[in-house]
């Protein structure tokens, strides 16, 4: 198991929800083991932005968006709702079902970064 750290947006994004949908929420990201990240499977996936490898976990209602820190950390970059991806993807007139492209598009960065800024 990881030792998980959380961005600021992250924190805010959890801090929207009650104590038990907290847990509930991180019980997924807190559990993942190094076998995992080596072959990710759904809910688990990765991709490389700016020459990172990053991964995304469907973990209920919502999305991490996280980094490995060296063999023992996970930094968890962002916390979107299901919703706000959708929401997204509708916006730029991408198919739910390619949410994957969506992270190569540098629309869907630029949101995530939008995110720290409020």
């Amino acid at each position: 198991m990881y030792q998980v750290t959380f961005s600021e947006q992250s924190m805010l994004e959890l801090n929207k929800l009650d104590k038990l949908q907290q847990l509930e929420a991180i019980e997924p990201i807190s559990s993942l083991k190094p076998a995992d990240l080596e072959h990710p499977r759904e809910p688990l996936g990765t991709f490389t932005r700016a020459g990172h490898t990053l991964y995304r976990l469907r973990a209920g209602d919502h999305r991490f968006y996280f980094e490995t820190r060296g063999t023992e950390a996970i930094h968890v970059l962002y916390i979107l709702h299901k919703n706000s991806l959708e929401d997204f993807l509708l916006r730029n007139k991408l198919p739910v079902s390619e949410s994957q492209l969506a992270e190569q598009d540098s629309k869907f960065w630029k949101y995530l970064e939008s995110l720290t800024k409020k």
